[in-house]
């Protein structure tokens, strides 16, 4: 079976390291599970002898970063295009990892991939993928994290949107989970959530960060977790992890853009 994509999984970019570590990490895992993907459409062929294996090697799937990298998003992409064009490669996936559809999904991402393509011409078509937040299996992520050990409540905290309609694939998400919503960046708070679960009498919440990576928010927001199980010491709160770059998250990437 012959390799006629090439993937980028852009993420938003930070000053922090340990996002960009994990973006690299997540990066090989989903090469993984292409060559696997490969491997396997090339055993379900009647004829394999005709079939032609590429591997998947590392060209083939790279990262970027829409803010704070030396080049600007298009520039990454052409770049990275302009090297998958000589081995044969025909189109360019452009991975969004964005958990909401704010201003950086709906135009940020899409103007940068229209200059690419336009400084590309038709030597390579890109095709600009439905961001990370709107697949349907990252419930089922989320929900192995409230499975792990029982809790009288649940829930979810998000950096929240200010966009209109920016937050409802969270609170669909909380919804089908049985959980409550707290936000970062918007109210209602972390604090507030939690002081109204204890007022309705729930003696053990657990919270799940909705982030990608661990990073300064999701540290900031486990010194507060800290801080409220200080000041509420008969009240059990335990604190998730962000997605991660797990063998889970990749395998479902794989599956979305590979469709």
């Amino acid at each position: 079976m012959t390799l006629t994509s090439a993937y980028l999984l852009v993420s938003h970019g930070s000053r922090d390291p340990r996002p960009q570590i994990a973006l690299e990490r997540l990066s090989y895992l989903v090469q993984q599970h292409l060559q696997t993907t490969c491997l396997q459409g090339m055993s379900n062929r009647k004829n394999t002898r005709s079939a032609v294996l590429s591997p998947v090697s590392p060209m083939f799937v790279e990262t970027a970063s829409l803010e704070l990298a030396d080049l600007s998003l298009a520039e990454r992409i052409q770049q990275f295009a302009e090297k998958a064009c000589t081995v044969g490669i025909n189109c360019l996936k452009i991975v969004p990892l964005f958990l909401l559809p704010g201003i950086h999904v709906r135009e940020d991402i899409p103007r940068e991939v229209a200059i690419a393509q336009q400084a590309l011409g038709n030597i390579i078509e890109l095709e600009l993928c439905p961001h990370l937040g709107s697949y349907e299996g990252l419930i089922n992520i989320l929900s192995c994290q409230f499975s792990s050990h029982p809790q009288d409540a649940r829930m979810i905290i998000a950096h929240g949107s200010r966009r209109p309609g920016g937050n409802q694939s969270v609170e669909m998400i909380a919804s089908c989970l049985n959980a409550t919503v707290a936000y970062w960046s918007i109210a209602p708070s972390l604090q507030d959530q939690i002081y109204a679960l204890v007022k309705q009498e729930n003696k053990s919440i657990t919270v799940v960060p909705y982030f990608l990576f661990t990073g300064g928010i999701t540290s900031i927001i486990e010194q507060q977790v800290h801080q409220l199980q200080q000041s509420l010491p008969n009240i059990e709160i335990k604190l998730g992890n962000p997605l991660g770059a797990t063998s889970e998250l990749a395998k479902l990437m794989v599956e979305e853009i590979t469709r």
